[in-house]
């Protein structure tokens, strides 16, 4: 265990936690957009920046990125973090002005408005990269990925089509904080819809009750990957003995 303040608390942590998982821990307040403790910490929306003082000096970190030590300090809010996050919300702002996930941080932040030219399109996506980062690590078949840079850069399927690598698993939508990507399903078919993309998957139907309820790549795919037979997922998790 080590020893650190943050926001004046004294608080002990487990060593190798980063500064964002201790904070939320102890209900400390850090915004963010990217992190999610089921993947690797990406560092993307640069929102959680926290100023930390070790070893004699101040500088800004990304707090999903930094791990905790021992005398460390933090500060979750001061003029340099509260500026650049300032910042970032009004970039953000620029890219998805209707979306309301980041109208209501931008808010919290103080900010209302953004002093830069609104990019043209109706984007959600705030290229996070939590989806591609599910997509390879939780479930393993890397369908997404983000690709470009600068301007360009977005969250895409190879040659923005359907991928064949995509289960249908909808682990992508489940994780999106701003709904950029949406999964719904209409009768024996599964639609997910992507900025770039529209896919649709067919959906098993329950040999009992005549449900459909998860689409065949993905029952598919984990059975191969569990070891199990090909009629284990003939029926549905309500009618299984």
């Amino acid at each position: 265990m080590v020893t650190l303040t943050i926001d004046g608390r004294e608080i002990q942590a487990e060593e190798g936690k980063v500064i964002l998982e201790v904070a939320r821990e102890n209900d400390i307040y850090i915004p963010s957009l990217c992190y999610h403790e089921e993947v690797a910490s990406y560092g993307a929306c640069r929102l959680c920046l926290v100023e930390v003082a070790s070893r004699g000096r101040k500088r800004l970190v990304t707090s999903c990125l930094y791990p905790v030590e021992e005398g460390l300090v933090v500060e979750t809010s001061t003029p340099r973090v509260d500026s650049v996050r300032q910042m970032v919300m009004k970039l953000l702002l620029a890219r998805c002005p209707d979306s309301r996930v980041v109208q209501d941080l931008a808010h919290r932040l103080g900010v209302d408005k953004t002093d830069f030219e609104l990019e043209e399109g109706n984007y959600k996506c705030v290229l996070c990269g939590l989806c591609a980062r599910v997509c390879e690590e939780i479930v393993g078949v890397s369908a997404i990925s983000l690709v470009n840079r600068g301007v360009n850069r977005q969250v895409a399927t190879p040659f923005y089509a359907f991928s064949e690598a995509c289960i249908g698993c909808g682990s992508c939508a489940y994780v999106c904080p701003t709904g950029a990507i949406s999964v719904k399903d209409v009768r024996d078919t599964r639609v997910i819809t992507m900025p770039h993309v529209t896919m649709k998957f067919k959906l098993k139907r329950c040999r009992t009750c005549g449900s459909y309820w998860a689409p065949e790549r993905q029952l598919e795919y984990v059975a191969k990957a569990a070891g199990l037979a090909a009629d284990a997922f003939d029926n549905c998790p309500d009618c299984r003995d």
